[in-house]
């Protein structure tokens, strides 16, 4: 996972090195040589290996985004072992990327499910909601709901920094799929957040016929057999979990939503039971860090421009194979 600068990683932190793979993060240390000193930050390797580099170039660290845990095996200072990874991994990122291609032109060329439009409990539900919406959320509240009821497989990106409103988008989209007995899979990256949105959703969905559950390795194996059986035979609606979600033994009977939150946190074999999960769904993707490397995002247009000083709530259609570059409106600063 890209980092902005070293304060956003701590002591103890696993971090990967472009050229030395997977170490510990020791922080940083001043070293004098020659009466000159200058600040390094240190990094363990196996075996005792300590690595130190000029804290300028800490754009070669990158923060390990793995399955929870699950502790990483430590590279050796100067082993061949990291180079084969990177190249065994390059050889698996253009596979997915050929699929990921394949994927998109068959889901813009296929007829979805196109979802009925908003009901007396769609509009109650709605009306709950404990905050004012912002401009930018009514908007891509309503071009969500717009790609949901049309006849085309929804791929819809909404980025948006952290508070901002993105979960009650989902929330919405979640309940006008259930609202025509379609099940709902929201996917997220950490165990913490699978719970925190599990609160959210059967906090705002009391009150309503809904069936949520819950899929984590906080739960038991007996909570998890019930909750695994309820999905495969209809009698849950929402499955909110983490990549426990994505193991073989999860089965839907009625998938008509994928809700992926950072899909760019998940690692290689998740994102092939991701595609496969996307065969002919309605997708939505929650982001805070709108990247070119995101998975999902072979290339995209903006719907709405954010103003200059507004929160930035923007919603993204997908158009494989199409790049649109994206300019600030005239008149911005």
């Amino acid at each position: 996972m890209r980092i902005g600068s070293l304060t956003e990683i701590e002591k103890g932190d696993y971090v990967v090195h472009e050229s030395h793979g997977i170490g510990i993060y020791q922080g940083i240390e001043r070293i004098t040589t020659d009466g000159v000193s200058k600040d390094f930050y240190q990094d363990s390797l196996r075996r005792r290996g300590n690595l130190f580099c000029r804290s300028q170039s800490w754009t070669a660290l990158r923060k390990y985004a793995g399955k929870e845990a699950k502790i990483p095996k430590l590279n050796r200072l100067n082993g061949t072992e990291w180079q084969k990874t990177k190249a065994r991994v390059q050889g698996a990122v253009k596979e997915i990327a050929k699929e990921l291609l394949r994927l998109y032109a068959k889901r813009q060329n296929e007829e979805g499910y196109a979802f009925s439009e908003d009901t007396v409990w769609q509009k109650e539900f709605e009306e709950a909601f404990p905050y004012e919406e912002t401009g930018d959320q009514i908007l891509a509240i309503e071009a969500t709901k717009e790609d949901m009821e049309s006849k085309k497989i929804m791929d819809r990106l909404v980025c948006g920094d952290v508070g901002y409103g993105k979960t009650e988008i989902a929330l919405r989209a979640a309940f006008k799929a259930v609202q025509d007995s379609k099940q709902v899979a929201y996917l997220c990256p950490t165990t913490i957040l699978a719970q925190q949105i599990y609160n959210n959703f059967v906090e705002r969905m009391k009150g309503f016929p809904v069936g949520i559950r819950l899929l984590s390795r906080f739960q038991s194996g007996k909570e998890l057999k019930k909750s695994l059986e309820e999905l495969s035979h209809g009698r849950a609606d929402i499955a909110i979990g983490t990549h426990r979600l994505l193991s073989k033994d999860v089965h839907f009977k009625n998938l008509g939503l994928l809700v992926v939150d950072e899909e760019q946190r998940f690692g290689v074999s998740d994102k092939e039971r991701i595609k496969s999960l996307k065969e002919n769904v309605d997708v939505l993707t929650l982001s805070a860090t709108p990247i070119r490397e995101h998975s999902t995002c072979l290339s995209w247009e903006f719907e709405t421009f954010p103003s200059w000083k507004s929160r930035l709530l923007t919603a993204f259609r997908f158009r494989p194979m199409l790049w649109r570059k994206m300019k600030r409106p005239s008149g911005k600063r």
